[in-house]
């Protein structure tokens, strides 16, 4: 049965707000928590960008959810070695309910130490001798790595949990979706596309978890959440790869000017109709996800919590 949990945006939220949505979505009848790893948001409106390892740090003393990064980048910005720890010690103070996700990350968080941007196959290729640095250091030992992108010299974690923290991996594309059912744990998209989905299974992801993401707006009417989606998540709707690839908040801000208020209302349920949410979430389960999480956008959370608790979340578990 598909489960059902909340987004947490460090784009969006300051921290104070991410502890505090936190709790009002196990309140409300959430099962797990994604959230988000940026150094940059996406557009200036968003208005936020905090450290997210410090963020869960404070979700594991006030939730007892499963917490997911959606998702860490640990080919540039922070050396795979540094995730490993940062990583095992949030499944350590979440007391085993952390898992891992991880993907190629963009240009937009990962430029500002001033190394060349890669081509995605070269991503690809960096991610996953990534995830092997990461997991050879989960297991404990003393670890030295030599390797095309990145080096390791004795290193070993001493804070771990008894079960290493699982690595999910972000695929939006074959390629990607290819590699995280042969390398990863667990795989997660924020597309309901079931040809992924079964590029993931037939890799190797069959029977492994599988994780879905999509953003809504509960508001007192379409229009007003329309607009505020527009306002601060314009960006989402532009496609091809150029979210992987401009590096700063003003560029989504000159391409997302070609988004339209009607392709908001078009792509993003919005408004206080819970079918239309329902109907939002179903190609989800209907391509095979096993966990689903949604994001409110704007200012008014706590309607949206009492709006999925009494109207939304029951017609899907129905």
């Amino acid at each position: 049965m598909t489960k059902f949990g909340y987004f947490l945006s460090c784009e969006e939220q300051e921290p104070h707000e991410l502890v505090r949505q936190a709790k009002l979505a196990e309140e409300a009848g959430f099962e797990g928590l994604w959230i988000s790893d940026h150094y940059h948001p996406w557009l200036d409106e968003q208005g936020q960008s905090s450290f997210v390892w410090s963020v869960i740090g404070a979700l594991s003393q006030v939730v007892s959810l499963p917490v997911t990064t959606a998702v860490t980048c640990p080919i540039m910005r922070i050396h795979p070695a540094v995730i490993a720890q940062a990583a095992s010690t949030s499944q350590v103070l979440l007391k085993g309910r952390f898992r891992l996700g991880v993907g190629t990350g963009e240009a937009l968080n990962e430029h500002i130490t001033g190394e060349h941007w890669p081509a995605l196959d070269d991503r690809l290729e960096m991610l996953e001798e990534a995830v092997g640095i990461m997991r050879s250091l989960f297991g404990g030992g003393q670890v030295s790595h030599y390797g095309p992108n990145y080096t390791v010299e004795t290193a070993r974690l001493y804070t771990r949990h008894d079960t290493p923290p699982p690595v999910y991996i972000s695929g939006f594309g074959p390629k990607a979706a290819s590699l995280a059912g042969r390398v990863g744990d667990g795989y997660i998209s924020t597309m309901p596309d079931p040809g992924l989905v079964s590029a993931f299974d037939e890799a190797g992801g069959a029977g492994k978890p599988k994780l879905g993401g999509l953003k809504a707006c509960w508001a007192q009417d379409e229009d007003q959440g329309v607009k505020t989606v527009h306002r601060l998540w314009r960006n989402e709707q532009v496609g091809g790869e150029a979210a992987q690839l401009l590096p700063l908040p003003r560029h989504f801000a000159q391409v997302s000017e070609l988004v339209t208020e009607d392709m908001v209302r078009q792509n993003v349920p919005c408004g206080p109709d819970p079918e239309r949410h329902v109907a939002a979430i179903r190609p989800f389960v209907d391509a095979g996800y096993d966990e689903v999480y949604i994001n409110q956008v704007g200012p008014e959370p706590d309607g949206f919590f009492a709006f999925y608790r009494d109207e939304v979340l029951p017609r899907l578990r129905g």
